[in-house]
């Protein structure tokens, strides 16, 4: 049964120094044995799919140093990034642009959790997951854990997983792109991109819905109807579902 969290959730001054395995440890003892750390990577950015990913440790393998990806430095992250994935089970599943824009980025983003989980080789016995929501349509029972990836070790690694394969998939995109600086920025509203979405306006892997795009795209729009032209908001969002996992990753 899915669970939200509750009061008795520690509060957040009560996170551990770096994330532990209590929580996997605590399940283990109900009869969890297998445990997946749920979490994503690419909620904020205007452009790019959002990415989630679901890690289930060897216990006798947990790597040092594992952390809440935004804590540690690219180098920390793609050398942890290559430990997990030759010690871990691991899925990774992505949500493309034209999901987020059919939907929402809420949506989206608890879709790609659902199948990142359901996708695994070896199904789990329980989910955990970072955030305030259990996504609908897991195959086991799940519990989410507001930052988790503070507090699980598991959630981290599935915090670095996608966090490192959402890079390198907006680095992939930038060879398509080459004027946004997706490489990076990594699709963030920075100033430098906020900059080019002005001057260049909306490409195909904009987050159409999201108020710095939109606005750009009635710029464009209000710019091309005098040469009867009208950009229309899929504007090949598909874009980005048309990119493999492999073609993006190389």
């Amino acid at each position: 049964m899915a669970k939200r969290p509750t009061e008795s959730t520690p509060a957040l001054f009560d996170l551990p120094p770096a994330p532990t395995d209590m929580i996997e440890r605590r399940l283990r003892r109900r009869g969890f044995r297998a445990v997946a750390g749920v979490d994503e990577a690419g909620r904020g950015p205007l452009a790019g799919p959002v990415v989630a990913a679901a890690v289930i440790l060897d216990q006798r393998k947990i790597p040092d140093g594992l952390d809440d990806s935004k804590k540690l430095s690219m180098a920390e992250r793609e050398a942890l990034f290559e430990t997990i994935m030759s010690t871990a089970i691991v899925s990774v599943a992505a949500g493309s642009v034209a999901r987020i824009e059919q939907t929402d980025i809420r949506k989206a983003t608890l879709w790609a959790m659902a199948r990142a989980v359901g996708c695994l080789p070896h199904a789990p016995d329980h989910a955990i997951i970072d955030g305030i929501d259990v996504p609908p349509g897991l195959p086991c029972p799940g519990e989410a854990f507001v930052k988790g990836d503070s507090r699980s070790v598991s959630i981290a690694a599935a915090s670095i997983v996608a966090k490192v394969t959402r890079d390198r998939m907006m680095m992939r995109a930038a060879r398509h792109f080459p004027d946004y600086g997706f490489e990076r920025h990594m699709g963030y509203g920075t100033a430098a991109h906020l900059a080019a979405l002005g001057t260049l306006g909306a490409c195909a892997l904009h987050r159409a819905t999201f108020a710095p795009v939109r606005m750009a795209i009635e710029k464009q729009n209000a710019a091309g109807r005098a040469g009867g032209v009208d950009l229309s908001i899929e504007m090949g969002l598909l874009f980005a579902e048309n990119l493999t996992e492999t073609e993006l990753a190389d």
